[in-house]
Order: C-alpha cells, then structure tokens, then sequence
C-alpha cells in the first residue's frame, strides 16, 4: 500500500493573514487568493495534482491539538486504509475523516506533537 504521495499543503499561523498573502503576491509573484495560493503540476501518470500554501489567524484551532505554528498536508491514495495501519502502528490519530468535494481528510500527530493532514484529493473537483 502506498502511503504518501506528494505534499499536498502547507499551512502556516500569521498575525496578518492578508498581508501576508499580498507580500507573498508582491515579493515572490505567488498568484494568491483568499485561501492563499495553489500550486498546479502533473503526477507522473500525467494526472492534474495541486499542492495548497495557506496562512491561517495566529489564534486559529485548526492546528489543535498541537500548539505548532504550522501543519503539513500530505496527499495519500487511500486514506480509510492507512489510517486503520497507522492506528495498529500505534500512531495518535486526531478527530474522524472529514470528506467534501474535493477529498477526504484524516488527521495525526508525529512524536513532536506536529499536527499532520492527510489529504486523499478529488484534483478534478478543482477544475
């Protein structure tokens, strides 16, 4: 079984999301938006993948329980599967799977206390 397969985002606290967003646009020409900025590129079976950067409110709970100032995404293919392996690894998983339009999400804690998403992604329900 596969288990991860790209990065699928990185998301970071900030005091000033917005600002921060518009350095980004102006110093590095990210094409932002409100959510922060996708990054389009292929797999290699040529399939439209995404890769999501997003600053969040420094007061943000999405990162609970980790009290990190970041949480990494990353895209998997099955995501019910693995969890139930990473659980029999002894492996904290947070909260249930979560599943909208665009993919399904689980969630995990590293040994560093690191909030971590999984991503199993719908690319299509973006084009």
């Amino acid at each position: 079984m596969k288990r991860v397969t790209g990065l699928g985002g990185f998301f970071f606290k900030t005091k000033n999301p917005k600002a921060t967003k518009e350095w980004y646009g102006k110093h590095l020409g990210l094409p932002v938006d409100d959510y922060g900025c996708t990054f389009w590129w292929k797999d290699k079976e040529n399939n439209d993948c995404s890769t999501q950067w997003s600053p969040f409110k420094e007061d943000t709970s999405y990162f609970a329980p980790s009290e990190k100032q970041f949480m990494m995404n990353f895209r998997v293919e099955n995501l019910e599967e693995l969890l139930k392996v990473l659980k029999e690894e002894g492996v904290q998983i947070v909260g249930e799977i979560e599943e909208y339009d665009y993919g399904k999400f689980g969630w995990i804690l590293d040994p560093e206390g690191n909030k971590i998403e999984l991503w199993e992604p719908v690319d299509k329900a973006f084009l």
